[in-house]
């Protein structure tokens, strides 16, 4: 039993999808799985398993930031033997090419973290990156149900809100297609305990348009992205 999940031994499945928000975490549960059962109520930070074609799936909300993310990749990873994260979020797009409810598969992630820098000394700005086998069957389940998904890098953020937008607009032009706030954290750990891990985003807003979802479509309307990471995660 884990500090922050308290789940029993054999309660989480190997495969375990990752929103944020706990209550999105309740929504894929219920929506998606078959006899789901909730086994951690722990800080409100909600998880379940259940079956998907057959399958056993487990769903854990991570909350915000690279921090609260890292303390429950890390105790999936090290004490319930998860072998697959799949991280499915909400992202402020960067790209012009970008719209609301579009998804994105991060490929790797930027970030203005010292998390790395850390963990390396300092010597080595580290380069975290999705398992490629996850990545592509993101993008073969996505190709075969017609849903576009964007493939490329996102930047990790570890500040919500920002003094610096100009930024922003440097990294479009470098290719880097939209922020959000766990993905950095989350590949690293993954490759720390040789497991599979992919980010999965949904626009939930665009950063240079304005144009924004609400509250209640961020929790609840983010089906095609939750479909793919489902079938990937079987893959």
């Amino acid at each position: 039993m884990s500090v922050h999940i308290g789940a029993q031994p054999g309660e989480i499945a190997e495969r375990v999808l990752m929103p944020g928000d706990p209550l999105r975490a309740k929504w894929i549960a219920e929506t998606f799985l078959e006899d789901a059962k909730c086994y951690s109520t722990v800080r409100g930070m909600f998880g379940f398993t259940g079956m998907y074609r057959g399958e056993r799936v487990s769903v854990q909300g991570s909350g915000m930031g690279m921090p609260s993310a890292s303390i429950y990749a890390h105790e999936l990873l090290s004490e319930y033997g998860v072998r697959t994260l799949i991280r499915v979020g909400s992202c402020g797009a960067l790209a012009e090419s970008l719209r609301l409810r579009d998804v994105v598969a991060a490929i790797g992630s930027a970030t203005d973290s010292n998390m790395n820098r850390v963990r390396f000394d300092g010597l080595i700005d580290y380069a975290p990156v999705a398992d490629f086998g996850l990545l592509r069957a993101a993008v073969e389940v996505a190709e075969r149900r017609g849903i576009a998904v964007q493939v490329g890098s996102v930047l990790a953020a570890d500040a919500f809100y920002t003094d610096r937008p100009d930024l922003y607009d440097r990294l479009a032009e470098y290719g880097v297609l939209a922020v959000e706030m766990e993905s950095a954290a989350l590949y690293t750990i993954a490759a720390r305990f040789k497991a599979r891990a992919l980010t999965l985003l949904t626009v939930s807003d665009h950063i240079k348009t304005g144009d924004r979802t609400t509250a209640a479509e961020r929790e609840q309307t983010f089906s095609e992205m939750v479909e793919i990471a489902l079938e990937a995660a079987l893959s």
